[in-house]
């Protein structure tokens, strides 16, 4: 547990403080045990002052977004969770067509932005349950679209608290990666590079993939989007389907009937219903097409 001296200190910065905060209200899934403390910060200078923090008592901490892609552990989340929160959900226009916009902002918010201003070029991103940030972290994308095309910088703090950049040939970009990606470096905003275009086409082009979405996907149910990553070659849910996985449970999780890429949280699901399930479908898949299935999923927390 958190001692109570850090906690009275990081109170006074710019922030608001939650004990023993019940993860599952902060993820997709709406799974996950509690966090020893939940902070929300509004400002760079207060991360900055958190994060040494952090560091100076030994507390571990971890960076929450909107937890579209998380698994949380029953058992909770040792230390700190930090939300941005703030100026990191700010949203703005240069006159080169380059939006800059805050890594707490949803992803929504963000393609609302761009269609607003008759900006195209994220529409793909529309429907995306995550925040900027962790579509930067991962290089999000669907519909044959993703951040990479239109992202062209990221500032960014390191663990000991300085603010620094990448440029676009530096985010090291790739299939659900980037130079981010299993760092402690902190996202802090990106900027976009987006193309004129008239609103209605933009706004035709986003419903038309919300719709595809609506159809195929099961957006109504409790879930961390697409599981396992793509295997070169296959289709994970054909994969699985393929395999009659689909709509098989374990406890309270299942595989989407729907969609078979997706676990979706059918009834109470606990973290280790979904780990046992992922286990026992990748096992399944291997011995039935010898093609290993990658967790796209991350899973974070106590596991003892």
């Amino acid at each position: 547990m958190i001692e109570k001296s850090f906690i009275d200190i990081i109170k006074k910065e710019n922030t608001e403080v939650f004990l023993n905060e019940p993860m599952k209200s902060h993820t997709s899934f709406r799974i996950g045990g509690a966090a020893d403390c939940l902070c929300e910060v509004r400002d760079i200078r207060s991360l900055r002052n958190i994060i040494l923090l952090c560091k100076e008592h030994n507390v571990p901490y971890f960076i929450l977004g909107l937890g579209s892609n998380l698994l949380v552990s029953d058992k909770g989340i040792e230390g700190l969770v930090i939300k941005l929160s703030g100026e990191f959900n700010e949203i703005t226009l240069s006159d080169d067509n380059i939006i800059r916009c805050g890594a707490g902002s949803t992803l929504a918010r963000l393609c609302v932005f761009a269609r607003n201003m008759s900006l195209g070029g994220l529409e793909f991103a529309w429907g995306i349950p995550g925040s900027v940030g962790g579509a930067i972290y991962m290089n999000a994308g669907a519909y044959n679209g993703e951040i990479k095309d239109t992202a062209i910088a990221a500032d960014y703090m390191d663990k000991d608290g300085n603010i620094k950049r990448y440029k676009a040939d530096e985010l090291d970009f790739a299939y659900r990666h980037s130079v981010f990606t299993d760092t402690e470096n902190i996202i802090l905003n990106a900027s976009f590079k987006l193309t004129p275009k008239p609103q209605d086409k933009i706004n035709d082009r986003m419903q038309e993939l919300m719709e595809r979405r609506k159809t195929k996907q099961p957006i109504n149910h409790p879930s961390a989007g697409s599981v396992f990553k793509r295997p070169e070659g296959y289709y994970a849910a054909a994969l699985i389907e393929e395999c009659g996985l689909k709509g098989y449970t374990v406890g309270g999780a299942q595989v989407s009937p729907k969609h078979s890429g997706f676990i979706v949280n059918d009834n109470g699901a606990s973290a280790k219903d979904v780990l046992d399930l992922i286990g026992h479908i990748q096992k399944v898949v291997k011995d039935e097409k010898n093609v290993d299935l990658c967790c796209e999923v991350k899973f974070i927390g106590r596991t003892d």
